[in-house]
């Protein structure tokens, strides 16, 4: 069943990223948001070209703006992995495949044009399309498959035309899989 902003929950945290509450999705991204928890996830095809997507406008942060493959909150008591696996169903009507944590201890803080803040530890996760995409019109207005290689550049010299987690995240994930391959 999908989830509605209106009856999806979050998990909030204390400074050190422990769990303290629960609270309405709808209710915590204001211009005072909690720290909470959420993931995000670099979604790629058979050919290892990255979906990035653009965020619906009615998204009520950073509408319109392009991002990684998708992002979410997982619920309380549920699995950050069936959290990231649901997501991908709703978001981008996928399954995905080898999914895997990258950035186990991502997190950020930015506050969008009209004031609303993002305050996230966000595990980072990759994952292989497993089944065609069929984006929800709600979540998604646009999507790309891009060769990430060349498009790391693009963001990094143009930072404002993207999610701040996605100008954050790509130089992290870079580092991380340098160090994978030694």
């Amino acid at each position: 069943m999908t989830r509605t902003e209106s009856d999806e929950q979050v998990v909030l945290l204390d400074a050190a990223g422990s769990p303290i509450g629960i609270a309405p999705k709808a209710s915590v991204h204001d211009d005072a948001t909690p720290l909470h928890l959420a993931f995000s996830c670099h979604v790629s095809d058979a050919e290892g070209r990255l979906l990035v997507t653009r965020r619906a406008l009615h998204k009520r942060t950073w509408p319109g703006v392009w991002t990684n493959s998708f992002c979410g909150h997982p619920g309380p008591d549920e699995a950050m992995e069936d959290a990231v696996r649901r997501r991908g169903r709703d978001e981008l009507g996928i399954e995905l495949e080898d999914l895997r944590l990258v950035l186990p201890d991502f997190r950020y803080r930015a506050v969008d044009a009209s004031g609303v803040v993002e305050n996230e530890v966000c595990p980072v996760y990759r994952a292989r399309i497993a089944t065609p995409l069929s984006p929800n019109h709600l979540e998604v207005m646009d999507y790309e498959w891009v060769d990430e290689r060349e498009f790391a550049p693009v963001v990094a010299a143009a930072t404002f035309a993207f999610s701040p987690w996605l100008a954050l995240q790509f130089p992290e994930l870079a580092a991380a899989e340098a160090l994978a391959r030694e």
